[in-house]
């Protein structure tokens, strides 16, 4: 009887009725769980025991209230490790559901921001090679090629969620390339790398959009910017300050910086980002750890 009992509290009482942040609902399941048990054992006992083999386990002066309290005894154990394993099981479940379904959405937002990036950044390049198209430049067809290797790296590695970090310098290298067809001055771009440990993992096009932030919002007449790359200890340290142009917007609320933001929110939580927006200098200072990567 304490078995069927326990199964039954287990399966049936348990999940109908139960309410973990509702205690009225705990005293129904004992309830509950104490008429199951006393009914069945009533119905054997002191109903197919006599009728059957002449012999009851109650004597037939037995008191409603002895029967009531003796029962409970006899069943709180049942009822008490039936509550425990079913609330342990279903909220342990509920929780993996709850992680499982967390992974899947920053998943989803994850892929959702990659397929922010390309777009964005075919955009802006298109309109520097139209610039120098409707000039007649003869680095037109040069800035096609430099786009048509971007798009190569983008529409392969964008899809994984991890790259080498030299491709991603690599992105930085070929988008520098082209923007350098148009800028007046192209010397005054300076630019430090220090990587000793090329094949370290990062997430695809992170570092790219603060390089064509600048480029789309910096000013390039008689200045150029400053870039340095280095992970020293593994710990990922990009550098980048560039001046600002009188009629420059607002850079960080471009679709570049926040996406980037976010994913590293998402992907690198304990990544350091300082950004400094003066009225003249736009300073980028980000520091990711990966040594775990």
């Amino acid at each position: 009887m304490k078995i069927v009992t326990f199964y039954i509290s287990y399966f049936f009482i348990f999940p109908k009725v139960f309410k973990l942040e509702k205690l009225y609902s705990a005293v129904f399941v004992f309830m509950l769980t104490l008429l199951c048990f006393a009914s069945m054992r009533y119905a054997l006992e002191e109903m197919i025991l006599p009728s059957t083999l002449g012999f009851r386990n109650y004597d037939e002066e037995t008191g409603l209230l002895y029967y009531f309290f003796d029962n409970i005894y006899n069943s709180s154990l049942t009822t008490f490790i039936a509550g425990i394993l079913w609330i342990l099981e279903k909220y342990g479940v509920a929780e993996n559901d709850k992680k499982q379904l967390l992974i899947e959405k920053k998943q989803a937002e994850l892929q959702a921001l990659k397929t922010q990036i390309n777009p964005h950044f075919i955009f802006n390049s298109l309109n520097n090679i139209y610039s120098l198209v409707y000039q007649k430049s003869d680095k037109a067809l040069p800035a096609i090629e430099e786009l048509g290797q971007l798009l190569r790296y983008s529409t392969k590695d964008l899809e994984k969620d991890s790259i080498s970090l030299d491709k991603e310098i690599g992105y930085i290298d070929s988008l520098i390339a082209l923007e350098k067809l148009r800028i007046r001055n192209p010397e005054l771009l300076i630019i430090e790398k220090n990587i000793q440990h090329p094949h370290l993992k990062i997430s695809p096009m992170l570092l790219v959009p603060f390089v064509e932030n600048a480029f789309k919002h910096g000013d390039f007449r008689d200045k150029g910017f400053e870039m340095k790359i280095s992970d020293h200890h593994k710990v990922l340290h990009f550098y980048l300050l560039n001046f600002k142009t009188q009629k420059m917007k607002d850079t960080v609320s471009g679709i570049g910086i926040q996406n980037v933001k976010k994913r590293l929110e998402i992907l690198y939580p304990k990544h350091q980002l300082e950004i400094k927006d003066s009225e003249t200098e736009f300073i980028v200072d980000l520091k990711i750890d990966l040594r775990d990567e």
